[in-house]
């Protein structure tokens, strides 16, 4: 694939794709532009103190660096796609790639002065006195509501069973008993 026909702006829909000379915008003609060399830069009024030597010097160097920029777009995606090939044959997924990324990150977060330092400043707060009465008024919080629900629990387990037990449940369960033995025998 010539490397001179291949659209590789970043910016382009077509990057990557081959374009057809024949086809190519640098063949149209655009009035009020004047080619400056092969790679078609349009001549613009030279800046004061600018000699057209000096002009031409630069576009030359612009071409050249242009080229240049060209090459390595190029080298760069092989080498994308050949890192892609050896990952493929080493087994590594995206996920695992992912994963390493995460933990990479996870490992550089912990190493940073920020959490270090929120870190010991959390620690120092969990040693304060202010957060021991806290935690201490929390967990008794917690036990006495601990104890009400297992009371209401109790309670309500009572009463259940006292319904249960009670003339007008019994009364209740056995005709929906009677009404259960009736539908089974017209099945």
């Amino acid at each position: 694939m010539d490397p001179a026909s291949q659209d590789i702006n970043l910016n382009s829909p077509n990057k990557g794709l081959v374009v057809d000379q024949a086809e190519s915008l640098s063949d149209v003609p655009v009035e009020g532009v004047v080619e400056a060399g092969p790679v078609g830069i349009a001549a613009n009024p030279l800046p004061p103190g600018l000699m057209e030597e000096e002009a031409e010097e630069l576009r030359t160097e612009l071409t050249k660096v242009e080229e240049e920029i060209n090459t390595l777009r190029q080298v760069l995606s092989a080498k994308e796609r050949h890192a892609v090939d050896l990952k493929r044959k080493l087994g590594l997924s995206p996920l695992d790639e992912l994963k390493q990324n995460f933990s990479k990150s996870w490992q550089d977060v912990q190493a940073s002065n920020a959490y270090l330092s929120a870190s010991a400043t959390l620690d120092d707060i969990s040693r304060s006195e202010a957060y021991k009465k806290t935690q201490e008024t929390l967990s008794q919080a917690g036990q006495k509501t601990s104890a009400a629900l297992t009371t209401v629990g109790s309670v309500l387990s009572r009463r259940l069973g006292d319904m249960r037990n009670s003339a007008t449940f019994k009364s209740f369960e056995d005709k929906m008993g009677n009404l259960k033995e009736m539908e089974t025998e017209s099945v």
